[in-house]
């Protein structure tokens, strides 16, 4: 895992894994992790983008 991963708090972070990729997204608060992985439960990893594109990027 890259050293930028390792030092974010792990509360801050939902990783996801499938046969073919990993994916970890990284939240400004642990209310909104918590919130994203009830929200994607049962998701397949593009709904899961998707979801977090819609509502959890943060504008830079």
């Amino acid at each position: 895992m890259p050293d930028e991963l390792t030092t974010i708090d792990d509360e801050l972070k939902a990783i996801y894994h499938g046969t073919d990729s990993v994916c970890v997204w990284v939240f400004a608060t642990r209310e909104d992790r918590d919130r994203f992985v009830e929200e994607s439960a049962g998701m397949k990893k593009a709904e899961r983008e998707a979801l977090f594109e819609r509502h959890y990027r943060t504008k830079s």
